[in-house]
């Protein structure tokens, strides 16, 4: 048989390597790389086969520095193949030379994989719990060379490819492994640091190049508009934060009081010319003010890595990375430790909904709809123009489920508030008919998205005591905050939106008219202990033209004012904890906007410090008293003592827990000052006056009964308390033993 001739870019090979591998690799077409490249036995011999562009000559070493070889260069593109004069396989490295100079690289496709085959096993169960340590870049040693370990989710993919200025973008030089089993691919680039900018080239299943993805797993990224994910090392930071831990690991969080402060990082405070603040920075500033207002916890808006910025971080495309906007990762480990000695808790806001559909992040990662579901009635939201995870598919479920416990684990995050639960939850959210397709019982609940809660919650508490879940779901979805053996979804607590939707309509009426709405206010204790609640007044509250919490108060200014002081102290003796948006606790007048740093300067006014305050004392009487929160969650701890006096627009209810002494809670939301206001209590007695709301320290008239009111038993039986009860206002009085 006729031998066929060679090519001009292609010699006759010294070895066995069939032309068409040849072509393949050089072309960036061949699937299986390793199966060519590195070394291999041909004709009873070690040979090594390499892929260098730019090299005219490449020689051959073992890692210890012993010649093994002269390669021939036999196609030139700069594919090299030659005979090894070493009998064992091992890593090799290379001497490339050219005519403007010569450099060393070590060969990739002569180490072998460093996934295993239990790694394989519990990956495709889809109940690997570590994945982090496995999937995006890792650096690792690794048959006795340092480098980057890369592996990436793409089962559908015919080649994928890590890129980086390491090897000039070029996608022919890093083909990866493909572990054919779970659909993952790896390859360790040997001589790679940290710091370095990569992205995975991916040859989909009909043979086309799609954009360059960043890393799913990727722990760094790169400022914005750059989005190319970054190679980094282990967390370099100690932690100092065992007590701080320790507390939470071992008591009953229902039972303990939760203050949280709620922040956006970028628009907390700025820099005078407007740019961000670093981690370092906001520790500074933002741990000290958080503590001195009385906060129990901050909650950072979501700070995992987005393009964009009025997104205000839910459209997220690093789910494992802090933003890079505020500086290095180590930043935001160094902020959470810094937080914990001072005795705040961090909670994360975090989005495993949705993810947006720029070309770089999940969307259509591997050539198919990977991540989210190809039809777009499950796989699409319309509110957000974004995609939707299939929760049906056990990697999704397994990426979404190990992020969670990748922030607990690696950043000591105290807790998790998961955005739009309720988008999970229904099939047909923000749908009409025709737009969704029923579950297999033909229902229109998301099956497979409450077995996704369930797992993540049942995963959290199991390997982190201590840490939480919250969740924004705002509908009746039954048994939110109950456990998964219960039938629950598992969570911690639950967003209460219907407080804060029926409160504010409330109080946004004219005084005059409030008594007509009694029972917005009173149908709230109806299903107050139904689930583990937090009373949120959030960002959501404050922006797309909603005005402050201030504007929506009615009157004019010294009735909005009153008001919202009321309100907060309503709120803070309501059952329930707490939780506070930034700025609202100085009264901020404008609509809150990402674009700038909140009106401090509003402090320098009166009625504003007076606001902030009085959100400092009730911080501190919450904390203080354990009947204003060690029952929070239980009826037992709330009983009402006034409840039907619509005219007056007055309600009042006592709390109570076993190890401190009840405090009665009254407002009076209409402007009208009620003198020698009857109030039933359960001991007769000396009542101190614990907060007072109209008093002149928080911008109010002054009115109130003397630091005290004595209840006695009346001629017609039962006990009572005769009160002043100042205009637009809420007291707490203190039952004091004798």
């Amino acid at each position: 048989m006729k031998k066929p001739r060679a090519t001009a870019a292609t010699k006759e090979l010294p070895g066995l390597t069939a032309r068409s591998d040849v072509e393949a690799i050089v072309s960036g077409r061949h699937g299986d790389p390793f199966s060519v490249l590195g070394v291999h036995e041909a004709g009873g011999r070690l040979v090594a086969r390499c892929f260098v562009p730019h090299a005219e000559f490449v020689t051959a070493f073992t890692l210890q520095g012993k010649k093994a070889g002269e390669l021939s260069r036999v196609h030139d593109a700069g594919f090299f193949e030659g005979k090894l004069t070493i009998r064992k396989r091992q890593p090799l490295k290379y001497l490339a030379r050219n005519a403007g100079g010569e450099w060393q690289l070590t060969d990739p496709y002569s180490f072998g994989p460093v996934l295993g085959p239990m790694d394989d096993y519990f990956i495709a169960e889809g109940s690997h719990l570590r994945l982090f340590d496995k999937l995006g870049a890792h650096l690792i040693s690794h048959e006795g060379a340092s480098g980057v370990h890369f592996a990436v989710w793409a089962p559908n993919a015919r080649r994928v490819s890590v890129v980086g200025d390491f090897n000039e973008w070029d996608g022919r030089r890093h083909s990866m492994r493909h572990r054919v089993d779970t659909g993952i691919w790896e390859v360790f680039v040997p001589d790679l640091g940290e710091g370095r900018p990569y992205k995975y080239e991916i040859i989909g299943p009909k043979g086309e190049k799609l954009p360059l993805k960043a890393d799913p797993f990727a722990f760094r990224s790169e400022l914005r508009p750059a989005t190319a994910s970054v190679t980094t090392a282990p967390l370099r930071h100690e932690w100092g934060d065992e007590a701080h831990k320790a507390f939470w690991q071992n008591t009953n969080i229902r039972r303990e009081a939760i203050s949280i402060y709620e922040v956006h990082a970028g628009s907390w405070q700025r820099h005078p010319d407007g740019s961000f603040l670093s981690w370092d920075e906001l520790a500074d500033r933002l741990i000290p003010y958080v503590v001195d207002s009385g906060f129990t916890h901050i909650e950072f808006m979501p700070i995992t890595e987005h393009p964009y910025d009025p997104s205000w971080g839910y459209q997220t495309t690093g789910l494992y990375a802090p933003t890079a906007r505020f500086g290095e990762p180590e930043g935001f480990a160094r902020f959470v430790d810094g937080a914990h000695r001072a005795g705040l808790g961090v909670i994360l806001d975090w989005v495993p909904a949705h993810f947006p559909v720029d070309e770089h992040g999940l969307i259509w990662f591997d050539g198919t709809a990977l991540y989210e579901h190809a039809d777009p009635r499950k796989g699409f939201h319309p509110d957000w123009n974004t995609a939707i995870y299939n929760f049906g598919r056990r990697e999704v479920v397994s990426f979404l489920v190990n992020n969670a416990l990748f922030w607990a684990e690696k950043y000591h995050l105290d807790g998790l508030r998961v955005d739009a639960v309720a988008s999970m939850l229904y099939l047909d959210y923000s749908r009409k008919a025709g737009e969704w397709i029923p579950n297999e019982l033909g229902g229109r609940e998301n099956l497979e998205a409450v077995k996704f809660l369930q797992k993540m919650n049942v995963a959290i508490y199991g390997a982190h005591p201590g840490v939480i879940t919250i969740a924004e779901e705002s509908t009746s979805w039954p048994k939110v905050s109950q456990p998964v053996h219960e039938e629950g979804l598992g969570f911690g607590f639950k967003w209460n939106m219907g407080f804060m939707n029926d409160t504010l309509e409330y109080l946004s009426k004219e005084p005059i008219y409030r008594k007509h709405h009694h029972g917005e206010i009173t149908f709230g204790l109806v299903y107050a202990f139904s689930e583990n609640f937090v009373l949120p007044l959030s960002h959501d509250e404050v922006v797309h033209g909603k005005g402050s919490l201030l504007t929506k108060m009615a009157g004019d200014d010294w009735q909005k004012f009153a008001t919202l002081r009321a309100y907060y102290a309503f709120m803070w003796g309501y059952p329930g904890k707490k939780l506070l948006f930034m700025g609202q606790e100085f009264a901020q007048r404008d609509e809150w906007s990402e674009a700038r740093q909140l009106d401090w300067h509003l402090l320098d006014h009166t009625p504003h410090r007076g606001m902030r305050q009085l959100v400092r004392d009730l911080n501190y009487l919450y904390r203080s008293r354990p009947s204003l929160h060690a029952r929070d969650c239980e009826p037992e701890g709330f009983s009402w003592l006034v409840v039907d006096d619509s005219q007056n627009s007055v309600f009042a209810w006592l709390r109570t827990a076993p190890d401190g002494n009840p405090v009665a809670v009254i407002s009076n939301f209409t402007p009208v000052p009620r003198e020698n206001y009857r109030i039933p209590l359960p001991a007769a007695g000396r009542w101190r006056e614990v907060m007072n709301t109209d008093a002149a320290d928080y911008g109010g008239s002054g009115k109130g009964n003397a630091g005290a009111v004595v209840a006695a038993e009346s001629a017609g039986g039962g006990i009572y308390g005769s009160m002043l009860l100042p205009p637009l206002a809420t007291i707490m009085l203190e039952c004091m033993p004798e």
